[in-house]
This record gives C-alpha cells, structure tokens and sequence, in this order.
C-alpha cells in the first residue's frame, strides 16, 4: 500500500500550477496534472514526479544522484518520468527548470482523445 501525499505536496503542485492551463485529476488518490490529456507530472506519496523527453531525464539521472525513474509498482517503470525527491523539488530554480521543460514536452504531443465508454445500454 501506498503512503498517502502530505497536504504540502499536494499544496506544492496547486501552487505550482495556479496559472497553467492544465487540468488536474486523481490517480491512485494522488494528484496529477495533464495537458491536452497527457499527464505531465504528478505527485506519489511524497515525492513528484515529471514526464520529459530523452535527453533531459539522461541528464537528470546523471546529475542529481537523488533523482531516479519512476516505478510506481516494482517492475513497472514509467520510462517518460522522472522522479524528483523533496530535497530537488524545494531548489527552486532546478525544479522551475525542469517544469518548464516538462510543460513544453507535453504540450507538444498530440492532444490524446477522450476513451468511448464501454459501458453497455440494457
């Protein structure tokens, strides 16, 4: 079982998001946030964690010793994320950076359809 996202990350990302055109939702409990219905970043349990092309997660994990792939459920890595522990996501200018660039990857990935539902009419 998961340990549940404190209240200051949670108030973290609404701050960080306040004046973004995105849409935030829950996943699992936790709050994540998308752009044209791709998911760009996301909190679990108290750590954050941001969708980015290639070369920036190369460089993160070769940077930051703290920053690793996200891998909500062993053996289930999300290859696009990284996660940014606490001590990464307070250095203001680091993670202002790498959210910046995380919001330009998204925004230029196709819009993702909304799923028909498959729910059956009696």
């Amino acid at each position: 079982m998961w340990k549940k996202t404190s209240k200051e990350v949670t108030d973290f990302l609404s701050q960080e998001t306040k004046n973004m055109d995105c849409e935030q939702k829950k996943m699992f409990g936790c709050p994540v946030f998308f752009i044209n219905g791709n998911m760009f970043m996301g909190a679990h349990e108290d750590n954050i964690f941001l969708r980015l092309p290639e070369k920036d997660r190369t460089h993160l994990l070769s940077t930051y010793d703290e920053t690793r792939v996200f891998e909500p459920i062993r053996g289930r890595i999300m290859r696009e994320y990284i996660v940014f522990p606490e001590n990464l996501y307070h250095n203001k200018k680091v993670f202002n950076k790498v959210l910046k660039k995380s919001v330009s990857y998204v925004s230029s990935l196709p819009p993702k359809r909304k799923k028909r539902s498959r729910r059956i009419v009696k």
